[in-house]
């Protein structure tokens, strides 16, 4: 408690400021003699890497240092048109010509739901609120339909627990943040993607494989930021209300107030529920868990010449329940009694994000960033019974500069994390602390737009593995702006927290062993990016591929072919690695129509009693073609999305005996979801079909009619759990132009 006090301490006394000229407006085209706000636009001072993009709503926010006054914008399609700027300005609206430049590039055309940083060395994929609006985006885990890379699966078939999976990597290897604060780690890792309310957010930025050395040393797959709605550029209001025929219910508020041109602040709010309980494959347990959540955020903003800062506070709080049919909270949790089981969650967080800019010739800047959470998950399995709580404090500390000129930065600066693990598994309890301070050092050379390199290293003191040490590259050129080619490697670790991370492994009859001393785990990972552009149709077309290895020195292995009875949790003995192949074309050859095809192949091995054998529950290839049309003057949208998977292994049942076993590999299956958009001023309809042809994974628990016998099992989970779906969605707006 007196660390917590100290930190709590720290967190109110440490500086934080922001010191430059402050420039911002909006960035529109021309559509039927109308002007729209085009989203994803780059902007950034001419000789310099300081910029940013367009919001949804075609916004930019942006410090003007001493040393520039040319702001250029740039977009697929249109001509970069070059804005003097003498001082601080507010309001602007720059109009976009349509031309043939290759300036930045998007994905798709209006309101654009994904595009590629064109200047970042490191592949970032941004998804904006256009895309999360083109299908049943309740929440993070439902925000990737539409997108090749992520994955979002089951991970066990009765508490509803929902996981990602990127370069055929589980979430767990992948970094998640909150506008750059590392989030819903350990406890909250098993049912935290259901966490984020997709009306909330802004946009969501996808890294592949081991990214910025900034954000810490955990990223092996890659980083996923979600940006939620800002208080000094989300609209003045924004109500979202869903409705499923499987009983599902959400309301989502989000208002913000501008008090004035420095302070304005947002409550984001949301609600959801289901009650209705449901049982379509017949083994006598819920298709999907019943739940209630509640979840508020109040955050502020304020700046001005001298001072810029974002700070917040968030509650959380969710009850699930899931079990049998019959099950009963009320009745005695005993063998005599249907099975249930009972997933209570209480989260808060805060945060403070501080920067102070110099007014000097080298663009010189010092920021922080302070957070605390505290995470507290009350659960039961049937019989047993699971107390999780977490307390996580996080600092960063970070001087950036220019040296010499803008073509060389230096990033540099300290960080420090600490969770306090306290957990109970029936009459077993633990505790752990874990402290880990690092310093770290990021160059960038860019000595023209075609060209640069981010290379990084960071040195870690953990307490309980020691030092670790992170060496980190990117690089990017183009060729004429028409072909672009990144190349990464960078090397990643991950402190495994067994229990906590996977306690969804107690909803079944599997004894769970864990090896004495599991090691901290470590990665390299390798990746190369392609990216050419045709000017065909409307917009280019875009024609990517890419190959991603992910190679293990230390892993923590999941073993569930050892024994039908047991899950094994041991040290890598021997090899394993994620090799991710992918290729994607994405174009606009009908005005209004964007069309998406893709395909991935994925080939994730380990190393299983001296043999490499391929990781169970995971599709080896993934198809997706996605199809938007939206009608002149944007009267309607209609979106289309199928999704090719392919077959995989399942471990071996057969010890079971013939009535409680499952086949060794499944098949491939399509999902087909769909949708219809209608707009009018300030409000929209949607409604829509998730799989649509009713596919779903019959067999998803075994021995369900015999819960507390010894083959109940409900794990071996690789296909959807829920039939077909139809919902429908209200979206009401009021812009913040229209009070101003």
């Amino acid at each position: 408690m007196k660390h917590k006090i100290y930190l709590l301490s720290l967190l109110i006394l440490i500086p934080i400021a922001s010191m430059a000229q402050l420039v911002s407006g909006t960035v529109f085209e021309t559509i039927e003699s109308k002007k729209s706000p085009v989203p994803g636009v780059n902007v950034h001072w001419s000789g310099s890497q300081i910029g940013t993009t367009t919001d949804a709503q075609g916004k930019f926010q942006l410090f003007k240092p001493d040393t520039y006054s040319q702001l250029v914008f740039s977009f697929v399609g249109y001509k970069s048109d070059t804005v003097s700027i003498p001082g601080a300005a507010a309001g602007l609206e720059i109009m976009l010509i349509p031309g043939q430049e290759l300036a930045e590039v998007r994905i798709v055309q209006r309101n654009p739901g994904a595009h590629i940083d064109r200047l970042a060395p490191i592949q970032t994929e941004k998804i904006t609120y256009a895309e999360l609006c083109k299908a049943a985006c309740c929440n993070l885990a439902e925000s990737f339909t539409t997108n090749a890379s992520v994955d979002a699966y089951y991970s066990n078939a009765v508490t509803g627990a929902r996981q990602i999976r990127l370069l055929g990597l589980d979430g767990i290897y992948v970094q998640l943040l909150t506008e750059n604060i590392p989030t819903m780690r350990g406890v909250a890792s098993s049912y935290g993607l259901s966490f984020f309310p997709g009306p909330w957010m802004e946009g969501i930025m996808i890294s592949k494989g081991t990214a910025s050395v900034k954000n810490g040393y955990e990223s092996i797959a890659g980083q996923i930021n979600v940006e939620y709605l800002k208080p000094n550029t989300a609209d003045k209001l924004l109500l979202n209300l869903f409705l499923s025929n499987a009983g599902r219910k959400e309301g989502n508020l989000a208002t913000s107030v501008k008090f004035n041109d420095h302070l304005s602040t947002a409550v984001l709010a949301h609600f959801s529920d289901d009650q209705q309980k449901e049982d379509h494959n017949g083994d006598s347990f819920l298709d999907e868990p019943l739940y209630r959540q509640y979840n508020v955020l109040n955050r502020w903003y304020f700046s001005n010449e001298n001072i810029r800062m974002h700070a917040g506070v968030r509650l959380l709080k969710e009850d699930r329940y899931s079990g049998q049919m019959d099950f009963d909270q009320t009745q005695p949790r005993d063998v005599e009694h249907p099975y249930g089981i009972g997933i209570n969650t209480k989260r808060v967080e805060g945060f403070l994000k501080l920067g102070y800019v110099f007014n000097n010739e080298l663009n010189s800047s010092f920021g922080s960033i302070n957070s605390l959470s505290y995470h507290d998950q009350q659960s039961f399995y049937g019989i047993r019974n699971y107390s999780g709580k977490q307390f996580n404090y996080y600092l960063n500390l970070m001087y950036q500069t220019d040296i010499v000129n803008s073509k060389h930065t230096l990033v540099s600066g300290f960080s420090f994390n600490l969770d306090n693990y306290d957990e109970s598994l029936d009459s077993l309890v633990s505790g752990r602390d874990e402290r880990v301070p690092g310093v770290y050092s990021e160059y960038s050379f860019k000595p023209s737009e075609h060209f640069n390199v981010l290379a990084g290293m960071r040195l870690d003191y953990h307490n309980l593995y020691g030092l670790m040490f992170t060496p980190r590259i990117h690089a990017r050129f183009d060729i004429e702006g028409h072909t672009h080619f990144r190349l990464s490697a960078g090397k990643g670790y991950r402190s495994p927290m067994v229990i906590a991370e996977n306690n969804h492994f107690l909803a079944n009859s599997r004894r769970i062993i864990l090896e004495p001393s599991l090691r901290q785990e470590e990665a390299w990972n390798f990746g190369l990016n392609i990216t050419h552009y045709v000017p065909i149709g409307i917009q280019p077309l875009a024609i990517s591929g890419e190959v991603y290895r992910t190679s293990f020195l230390e892993q923590v292995i999941v073993d569930l072919d050892s024994s039908v009875d047991e899950v094994r949790f041991s040290n890598l003995d021997g090899k394993s690695f994620s090799n991710n192949y992918q290729v994607e074309l994405t174009g606009q050859f009908i005005r209004g129509l964007e069309t998406k095809v893709a395909f991935r192949y994925t080939d994730v091995r380990y190393t299983f009693q001296g043999d490499l054998i391929e990781k169970p529950l995971i599709s080896r290839y993934k198809g997706l073609f996605v199809a938007s049309y939206q009608t002149p003057l944007k009267k309607w949208q209609f979106d289309l999305t199928c999704q090719f998977n392919g077959p995989g292994r399942i471990p071996s049942t057969a010890a079971n005996g013939e009535m409680h076993s499952m086949p060794d590999s499944f098949d491939a299956y399509t999902i087909i979801n769909s949708q219809i958009t209608k707009y009018f001023r300030t409000w929209d309809l949607y409604l829509g079909v998730e799989n649509l042809t009713d596919f779903r994974q019959m067999h998803g628990v075994i021995a369900g009619d015999q819960p507390f016998g010894d083959h109940f099992d409900s794990s071996l989970i690789w296909g959807p759990l829920h039939g077909r779906k139809i919902y429908v969605g209200f979206r009401y707006r009021i812009e913040r132009e229209e009070e101003e």
